[in-house]
């Protein structure tokens, strides 16, 4: 029975980790108009399962770091009661999130349930352990990812200008390209934009968009394509660093080895996007900032070195934080932030640990007393 209990929060953990991050890494894919909804999830569950499934050889110490060894007393980290406490305390607080459209780290919940019902059992925590090997990296990681962005943008804008690729607006209706200006015109833009749906009674969205051709290729073909590996390696990089961080809890059931925990959570982490990411997806790609295709292809860059670096070498760096570090650095370098909703993505972030904590706790309560 407590072996079932324990499998079913933890899927239940994978399932809202979906809901909240698999659309995370193609975010910009959609925020930039470079395809749309459908096509981005499906890309991001592909390569996240990809994630999911490579963890097995290229992330094994990350199994060891979110077992709670070495944070908790040893003999709790053993216990079936803790093990469930953690990924019902951790899953809750991430579907809460969810449901409020906020990206908030699975990796912050999960931490703060390992703590919270470690101190319900009346646990010794390890207070050296983890500020230097969870709190340094996932404070340091989004910071590190908007220094990235504002450094590298100007970079590849720079050589963009010395290829002689152009920037224009293009005032489309629907899949219609009604005209196109220069991009410094945006005021021009935004005036004929509003005459324009009202003569044509349709919706007009100004999109940026890159003219010019490298090596006899035109340059948009070439960019929307880099642009989808970018974000397939973000996608891939959140698989591996997420999965075997959940997959640890399954290591106290004889039934599961490495391989067959990271199956599980990775299927069940792919359902949980499919099911429940629109709310978290629009906040992602529409209300951090405005992105052209050149911007969420930094941001992906950035995002994906700095995740699969983490992953490699056994750093558990929230995915959440970095790809959103890397948007607040284009925000910050194109001065069109949204900053009202970057303060409560900020604030989100501040209590997603004292509230997984808090339902770590409540969770052990709970179950014990059952």
């Amino acid at each position: 029975m407590l072996t079932t209990f324990v499998t079913l929060a933890v899927v239940l953990l994978a399932y809202s980790n979906g809901a909240n991050d698999n659309f995370k890494g193609v975010a910009t894919l959609f925020g930039s108009n470079t395809t749309n909804y459908s096509r981005a999830l499906a890309w991001a569950t592909v390569t996240t399962l990809l994630g999911s499934f490579m963890a097995v050889l290229l992330a094994g110490e990350l199994l060891k770091s979110f077992s709670g060894k070495g944070l908790v007393d040893d003999a709790l980290v053993a216990n079936a009661d803790y093990t469930a406490a953690v990924a019902l305390g951790a899953g809750l607080a991430v579907l809460l999130a969810t449901r409020l459209g906020m990206p908030v780290s699975t990796t912050h919940s999960l931490l703060g349930a390992l703590v919270g019902a470690g101190l319900a059992a009346n646990s010794s925590i390890r207070l050296d352990r983890l500020g230097g090997n969870f709190f340094l990296p996932l404070v340091l990681s989004p910071l590190l990812a908007v220094l990235a962005s504002i450094i590298a943008y100007p970079v590849f804008r720079l050589a963009r200008q010395r290829l002689g690729i152009s920037a224009e607006t293009c005032l489309c209706a629907g899949n219609r390209v009604l005209e196109t200006i220069p991009s410094s015109d945006q005021c021009i833009a935004m005036e004929r934009a509003a005459f324009l749906t009202v003569q044509i009674g349709d919706r007009v969205t100004c999109q940026n968009i890159y003219r010019g051709e490298v090596w006899g290729y035109e340059v948009k073909s070439i960019l929307d394509g880099l642009h989808f590996l970018s974000a397939g390696a973000v996608s891939f990089a959140r698989g591996l660093n997420d999965t075997p961080k959940i997959a640890s809890l399954l290591l106290i059931l004889p039934l599961f080895n490495g391989l067959a925990g990271m199956a599980i959570v990775g299927l069940a982490i792919a359902l949980g996007g499919i099911l429940n990411a629109r709310r978290v997806a629009d906040t992602m790609s529409q209300r951090i900032t405005p992105m052209n295709p050149g911007q969420g292809f930094t941001s992906n860059l950035v995002t994906s070195a700095i995740v699969i670096g983490a992953s490699r070498l056994g750093m558990p760096v929230s995915t959440t934080h970095v790809s959103c570090g890397g948007l607040f650095g284009i925000g910050i370098i194109t001065g069109e932030g949204r900053w009202n909703t970057v303060l409560k993505i900020l604030g989100a972030w501040v209590t997603t640990l004292p509230l997984g904590g808090a339902l770590g706790a409540g969770s052990y309560t709970i179950i014990t007393g059952l």
